[in-house]
């Protein structure tokens, strides 16, 4: 989930009634796809009448423990709630045009058998793209359906069913953030409803309206703290080692090796791609990942800043500090893993030298380690 996401293109029109039906089935889907999200709101908002309303305001006796309660709750609440509203609402990215291929680059890939003809195009095309990963076979990773060359760690995505949206690079902070912010939620309700739960199963208050609903949401927030808890440290380890889902069950490949941790910067710098350079963001649920979610620093690859040059266009700086990702592969003195060439011609080296004093310097990778 930290890799950029591709929504996937929409099937091809049919006529007649098949296509008529089948318009039916994916709108009655994009409905059905709400479900889980209507379901989680209409918990939300029944927790935060029971707890403010029949707990706080009906149950709580001490003029203080209430104040403390109430502010404390609407911290977590709003929190919650933000948290969630920008995993749900904010777009998944698509690949910039670098990725797509050209007109011509598109009649070549159709005249060309599949093969080694058709990987040769896509060669020429990705030359200038900064992507360090391949195929299982080392090929370069094409996408047929949308026709342009895979960014790194970039996939279509499907539909989280608990936010209705993809999660990926632009939203996944968003979604760590809301899963943290839900835990705190709950453990809260649950630390300051737990001496009341007592208090009303050993019948030490009387039986009012407030009983059930105290009862109840004690049970509640205690179930979802447990099962959020197990999410939420998931994720923390996938943030710490800079890791897809899909990357914990298929390694990267690179151009001569496959590695689990090609991505893994250590843990700071893991830390900082999600949550980016100033700190006091890190808490909050605006965007501050570092990059632009088609190019991501790699721990196999140590790029020399003078030396370093940047395609027009495909410049990635963060929000917060100027961090540059690398904008092409490397060149054979300084990285193998793209490369199918030993070596870089004089004129392309002097062509090379010639853009550096136009280039910025990028963010040498290094493993922490």
């Amino acid at each position: 989930m930290r890799c950029g996401k591709m929504a996937a293109p929409p099937p091809p029109p049919a006529a007649g009634a098949a296509g008529a039906w089948g318009g039916v089935q994916r709108r009655c889907q994009r409905l059905l796809y709400w479900v889980p999200v209507l379901f989680i709101s209409s918990i939300l908002c029944w927790s935060y009448y029971a707890y403010v309303t029949q707990l706080c305001l009906l149950t709580m006796t001490n003029i203080g423990e209430k104040v403390v309660c109430l502010v404390a709750y609407h911290i977590f609440f709003m929190l919650f709630v933000w948290s969630y509203w920008k995993t749900i609402f904010t777009l998944p990215m698509n690949p910039s045009k670098e990725f797509h291929l050209s007109y011509s680059d598109k009649e070549s890939l159709e005249r060309e058998p599949r093969g080694e003809s058709q990987q040769e195009v896509l060669r020429r095309a990705a030359k200038d793209l900064p992507i360090y990963t391949r195929t299982m076979s080392g090929a370069i990773r094409y996408c047929d359906r949308c026709h342009l060359v895979k960014p790194d760690r970039c996939h279509h995505c499907s539909v989280c069913d608990k936010v209705n949206n993809c999660v990926g690079f632009s939203n996944y902070k968003f979604f760590l953030l809301f899963l943290a912010y839900s835990l705190l939620y709950c453990l809260f309700i649950a630390a300051t409803d737990l001496q009341y739960f007592i208090k009303f199963w050993t019948n030490g208050l009387p039986d009012t309206q407030a009983k059930f609903h105290i009862m109840f949401l004690f049970f509640a927030a205690a179930m979802f703290s447990v099962s959020l808890s197990s999410l939420f440290g998931y994720h923390c380890w996938l943030v710490s080692k800079n890791k897809s889902t899909l990357e914990v069950f298929r390694a990267p490949i690179f151009r001569h090796r496959t590695d689990k941790n090609g991505f893994s910067l250590g843990f700071s710098k893991n830390l900082r791609q999600v949550f980016g350079d100033e700190k006091k963001y890190w808490l909050l649920p605006v965007f501050s990942s570092l990059g632009d979610g088609c190019s991501f620093p790699t721990c196999l690859v140590n790029q020399d800043p003078e030396q370093a040059s940047t395609p027009g266009g495909l410049n990635s700086t963060s929000k917060s500090e100027n961090h540059l990702f690398p904008a092409k592969p490397l060149r054979d003195s300084q990285s193998h893993l793209l490369t199918d060439t030993p070596s870089w011609s004089e004129t392309s080296a002097k062509a090379e030298k010639g853009k550096v004093g136009m280039s910025n310097p990028a963010l040498t990778m290094e493993n922490e380690t």
